[in-house]
């Protein structure tokens, strides 16, 4: 299991993520897609990410606009996996032509 980040840890981290904020226990982020096929081709990879790291976002999907939720739930809080994570969905995000600076 990974170790818990401190609140410190958390907010100086998440400054290299513009996109997502803190909300308790978790990190959210909105990725708008230029189109409805795009949205679903970001999830798409994201899950394959997601898998291969055995950590799974909630994601919900409405038209072209993506919301993320990352937490995890053996630690009770964020973990490094989290943050982790928030950078290659990001990253997914950015090579499918979304602008994604806060």
């Amino acid at each position: 299991m990974s170790r818990k980040l401190t609140d410190e840890e958390v907010e100086r981290q998440l400054a290299d993520l513009p996109q997502w904020t803190r909300e308790g226990d978790a990190i959210v982020a909105t990725i708008e897609a230029p189109d409805f096929p795009t949205a679903i081709a970001i999830v798409s990879e994201a899950a394959e990410v997601a898998e291969e790291m055995n950590h799974h976002p909630d994601i919900d999907i409405r038209w072209r606009t993506t919301s993320w939720l990352l937490t995890t739930h053996d630690a009770d809080g964020l973990t490094q996996l989290d943050i982790e994570q928030a950078h290659r969905i990001t990253e997914i995000a950015r090579r499918h032509g979304v602008t994604v600076d806060g």
